[in-house]
């Protein structure tokens, strides 16, 4: 181990198919291409919700790190690791990565939302720098988690270049990629679609049914309930999901909350019209050229938007062309590495 190292440390394994653990593999890979060594720490899957094993694991992987060395830690743990961060802050220049605050999670109780608040805010304060991925985060960690706003720096997700998907399905195809849970709003999704049976359309939910399996399997019976079997799939998580956005003729996702929400910009990159809620980050991403944003939670809305854009072509191409010209403007990874890299450079040198 060596200080002119980064080191880049998560909870579980990187290969977790979520966006969170995405963009931690995607900028790894990037800042290795540019010549940054990178070496990873790999801390209990328990976080964000440790035992004293878990910590104590984490407090030896730290405590291994040269001093004076750049740490950056991903959120997921980094937020419930507030006592050891505050203990390793003149050690270590620690870099906070937040995809978004875990006091946001939905489905935590009362109380588990103030422990977090309280630990995710204490954690934040020892680190020199915090890593977002839009600026609404930003934003929040400044406004709740009394984050100074130029220790804040945003380094959006990058997304790839690739064809545009000819949106030439019959019937209509819908896409959701997202891992099933509640924060995704999927059981929304499912109702607004029940009252929209009558119309042609097949909607493939992509997506890993293993962190929250109580919730997939109610999605499931949900599902079931409404004899929609033929006509939505839960697919499971995919290797590579860049041919499920070829293949659809829109992107359909009501989350009620988004950091940023990097599946969003990957159907801009596809070209595909978007139906979205009004949640985080999201209007900050899609513009209305290119979507149709709804209120978080109202499945009338989402069921009056979907019908929208199932029954008129000529909304469809334009929001369509709408969001082709939106990809010209999204970052690339490397865009999103080099940002990165500034950083690193830059926590070197304070």
């Amino acid at each position: 181990m060596n200080t002119d190292t980064l080191y880049f440390a998560f909870p579980g394994q990187l290969t977790t198919p979520t966006g969170g653990y995405h963009y931690d593999r995607r900028l790894i890979h990037e800042l290795r291409q540019q010549g940054v060594a990178v070496e990873t720490l790999s801390l209990s899957s328990r976080f964000p919700f440790p035992d004293a094993q878990a910590l104590e694991e984490a407090r030896q992987s730290l405590g291994a790190v040269p001093d004076g060395a750049v740490v950056i830690i991903d959120g997921l743990a980094f937020g419930a690791l507030d006592a050891l961060a505050q203990a390793q802050s003149r050690r270590l220049r620690i870099i906070a990565l937040c995809h978004h605050p875990l006091a946001l999670e939905t489905g935590l109780s009362p109380v588990q939302q103030q422990r977090f608040q309280a630990s995710e805010q204490r954690a934040l304060g020892a680190a020199r720098r915090v890593l977002v991925t839009s600026g609404h985060t930003g934003q929040i960690l400044t406004d709740q988690f009394a984050v100074p706003s130029e220790r804040v720096v945003v380094a959006r997700p990058g997304t790839d270049p690739a064809p545009f998907a000819p949106c030439a399905g019959s019937p209509l195809r819908l896409l959701t990629v997202a891992s099933l849970t509640r924060r995704k709003a999927h059981d929304v999704l499912i109702d607004a679609l029940g009252s929209l049976a009558d119309l042609p359309w097949q909607a493939r939910f992509v997506g890993s049914r293993d962190l929250d399996p109580a919730w997939s399997e109610q999605l499931q019976q949900q599902v079931n309930r409404l004899q929609l079997q033929q006509r939505i799939e839960l697919v499971g998580a995919v290797d590579e999901a860049g041919g499920e956005f070829h293949n659809a003729d829109l992107f359909v996702l009501p989350s009620r909350y988004e950091g940023y929400g990097m599946v969003f910009a990957e159907a801009l990159a596809a070209g595909l019209p978007v139906i979205a809620a009004r949640a985080g980050a999201v209007p900050d991403l899609v513009p209305a050229s290119a979507g149709l944003l709804v209120p978080a939670g109202d499945r009338a809305a989402l069921a009056a938007a979907l019908h929208r854009l199932l029954t008129r072509e000529d909304l469809r191409r334009q929001l369509q062309a709408g969001a082709r010209h939106a990809a010209a403007a999204l970052p690339t990874w490397g865009d999103t590495a080099r940002q990165v890299a500034r950083l690193i450079e830059d926590v070197q040198r304070s």
